[in-house]
């Protein structure tokens, strides 16, 4: 077994917990939970989204993004409709309360990513970023496949 200091998991949790330690304050002090804002952050970009789209692109299991909807939704920050073309489907939309929110938001969580980036560096933030990438596409093309 690889040392405890050489495990991927451990390492990528490590520098998530690291990551999020810059960013949740000022999420926190919105009464925003990370989950709640990848929520936000997602609508924003894509303004509207199936709930299933919206689980698998932000991870975040469909149970409980049916819990984090119900808060959004009654804070007026996101609105839920039905799908014309599958009524099976709930589409999900960022409101113009929670577009604001999401703006405000969004300008402290750019001065964290230029902290970040200077303190790495552009060129080696550009590379984790690529590497990541480079990871998960590898990962998700051999999901399944036995060692």
């Amino acid at each position: 077994m690889r040392a405890l200091e050489k495990s991927l998991p451990l390492k990528l949790l490590k520098a998530r917990e690291l990551v999020m330690r810059q960013f949740r304050p000022h999420l926190l002090a919105a009464k925003i939970t990370d989950q709640q804002w990848r929520v936000l952050r997602a609508l924003a970009e894509f303004s509207e989204l199936d709930a299933g789209e919206l689980s698998r692109m932000i991870v975040i299991k469909m149970p409980s993004l049916s819990r984090i909807m119900s808060d959004l939704e009654r804070r007026g920050l996101v609105e839920k409709s039905i799908s014309k073309t599958d009524r099976r489907l709930v589409n999900l939309k960022i409101t113009d309360e929670g577009r604001a929110l999401f703006a405000a938001i969004s300008k402290i969580s750019e001065t964290h990513y230029r902290h970040i980036e200077k303190a790495l560096g552009k060129a080696d933030y550009r590379d984790l970023m690529a590497r990541l990438d480079h990871l998960l596409i590898v990962l998700q093309s051999t999901e399944g496949e036995k060692p």
